[in-house]
């Protein structure tokens, strides 16, 4: 592709909505994921004997335990939701900008 093609993408308006689609939803992801890891790492500093105490009588699983065995879980779960709309929404999107400068470009 020439750099005349790159320029006529870049200056699509669908192309500045993909990116702003984009970024605003993997900065809300980065968020979500920062904001608990770091508060566990808070809970872990100032409060760790919250974490160590057993889920229920006679029990070997503490809060820690099953807080970090959540968090494990629903990273991954975050990570295919960003995966299926990368594949669905944003892939999508990227094929009409590109069709489109061929179209110019022809």
């Amino acid at each position: 592709m020439s750099s005349a093609m790159y320029e006529r993408m870049r200056a699509n308006p669908k192309f500045q909505e993909l990116v702003a689609r984009r970024s605003r939803f993997a900065w809300t992801l980065a968020a979500v994921v920062l904001s608990m890891f770091y508060g566990f790492v808070l809970v872990v500093a100032f409060n760790p004997m919250s974490l160590g105490h057993p889920l229920g009588e006679g029990s070997k699983l503490t809060v820690g335990v099953a807080v970090e065995l959540f968090m494990f879980i629903f990273f991954w779960v975050l990570t295919a939701v960003y995966v299926k709309r990368a594949n669905t929404e944003f892939d999508s999107l990227t094929q009409e900008i590109v069709k489109e400068a061929w179209k110019e470009n022809k």
